[in-house]
């Protein structure tokens, strides 16, 4: 990589969605020593970040496209890149109509950025379109964070589900103990974070392999007990959990999420379709039915609590009406986050070798629909903020303003206000919201 300042410039078309992963794209490139250009004919990588729903979002890409393209024959060292879902739908195409073209990456390799862009500095032309599968997570934009960390409390996956390739890659579920847990949490509270994010491919499962009780005597068995067992850990002012499993998910632990001062209303609990057939082909072990009345009792306890999860839509055999049921579910329910996929299939899955499979343009055209009612529905959620005042956990400078610091509300909301990092970072502010977006909101400190 070259010493000199590489300036960059990101165009994004389409939903909030896309916005969402344009900032988080932002910031891996500044953490990568990129900076913002207002003017792309004064960047040295230009990323599109694209929208497929509507026929001239996809010209205009190709006409910027063309500029830039003519641009790289004088300039070699001009870094092009596509992202979003004009890159998921054409891959290698795209290539072969633009071969000045760099790498071409699809909306769920956003994080992937780094790594991929490496790939193109030595010397690659890069496609990443292939589905990667679903990722039972929430998204990871804060990975190199000073103030947030990740902390694994369970390994693996005992599920079956038939789209899924997780319990074949990452084996059986494995716990780790309450006490490793702590003693870790309170290394990083001594390192200075104030946020912890426990994690497992299907979180409830915590602790249904772990023998009998701590050496005090005390029962450990549950995602409910370690909450209580970590909750006083010095420094650390925040807790979150991700991800549930609607099979396993609890009252008691909706409680205790309500009892507990740091752990945050927020939770993350994919549903994955709205259809109980469709439910029961996927082997989720649970139905519409019982999904809504989780979040109603989450809702009862919590009526400003956070909701995100994950859907894929397009299984095999979905029909029309089945996908409808899901719509009618994130109509009815209004998430918070929604991380939506249209349906691949992953090897060595059940699911891969049905002989039902959806065309990818019926595939391509529910999950558009879908993306479509979830911004709209997260925009309206959004507007609860509208002049609250939020506590806001500072992580960052923003990336576009560097006037301004972001962080998170405990609801998970990205948030925005006038500050300076320097003073800021790792600091609480209590921020009065003057601004909402579908995913983001903007306030002034108070």
């Amino acid at each position: 990589m070259t010493t000199k300042l590489r300036r960059y410039h990101i165009t994004t078309f389409g939903c909030q969605m896309n916005k969402a992963d344009s900032e988080r794209m932002a910031g891996i490139l500044e953490d990568m020593g990129f900076e913002w250009s207002e003017n792309p004919d004064g960047a040295d990588l230009i990323l599109y970040n694209t929208c497929t729903i509507r026929d001239n979002a996809e010209q205009k890409v190709y006409s910027y496209l063309g500029r830039q393209a003519k641009r790289k024959h004088e300039q070699p060292d001009l870094t092009l890149i596509v992202a979003g879902c004009v890159a998921q739908q054409e891959g290698e195409q795209l290539l072969r109509r633009v071969p000045e073209l760099d790498l071409v990456m699809g909306p769920q390799h956003a994080n992937r950025l780094q790594d991929l862009l490496q790939q193109v500095l030595d010397g690659s032309q890069v496609v990443a379109t292939e589905p990667i599968h679903i990722v039972e997570d929430i998204t990871k934009p804060r990975r190199d964070s000073t103030v947030t960390a990740w902390v694994n409390i369970i390994y693996g996956c005992n599920e079956r589900c038939t789209y899924c390739v997780v319990p074949n890659v990452r084996g059986t579920e494995q716990s780790r103990t309450p006490e490793a847990i702590r003693s870790e949490m309170e290394e990083l509270g001594r390192q200075g974070y104030k946020e912890v994010t426990l994690l497992g491919q299907n979180i409830d499962a915590y602790g249904r392999d772990l023998p009998g009780s701590t050496p005090s005597g005390r029962h450990m068995h549950t995602l409910t007990d370690l909450l209580d067992y970590v909750h006083d850990v010095p420094e650390i002012e925040r807790i979150r959990f991700a991800t549930s499993h609607p099979r396993y998910f609890t009252e008691r632990l909706i409680r205790a999420c309500q009892e507990l001062p740091k752990v945050c209303e927020h939770f993350h609990i994919p549903f994955q379709s709205g259809d109980n057939e469709v439910l029961k082909a996927m082997k989720r072990g649970y139905t519409q039915e019982k999904y809504r009345r989780i979040i109603d009792k989450i809702r009862e306890y919590m009526p400003d609590a956070s909701i995100s999860a994950d859907a894929i839509v397009g299984f095999p055999g979905e029909t029309e009406k089945q996908f409808e049921n899901t719509l009618k579910l994130v109509e009815d329910i209004g998430f918070d986050q929604l991380n939506t996929a249209a349906y691949s299939p992953r090897p060595g899955t059940p699911a891969a070798i049905w002989d039902n499979q959806l065309s990818e343009e019926v595939k391509s055209d529910r999950l558009q629909r879908l993306n479509h009612l979830v911004a709209q529905k997260a925009a309206e959620r959004s507007q609860r903020y509208l002049g609250r005042i939020e506590e806001v956990l500072v992580e960052e400078q923003n990336p576009k303003n560097p006037s301004q610091v972001m962080g998170r509300t405990r609801g998970n909301r990205l948030t925005f206000f006038s500050g300076n990092i320097e003073q800021l970072k790792g600091r609480t502010v209590k921020v009065k919201i003057t601004e909402v977006r579908a995913f983001s909101l903007t306030g002034e400190p108070c």
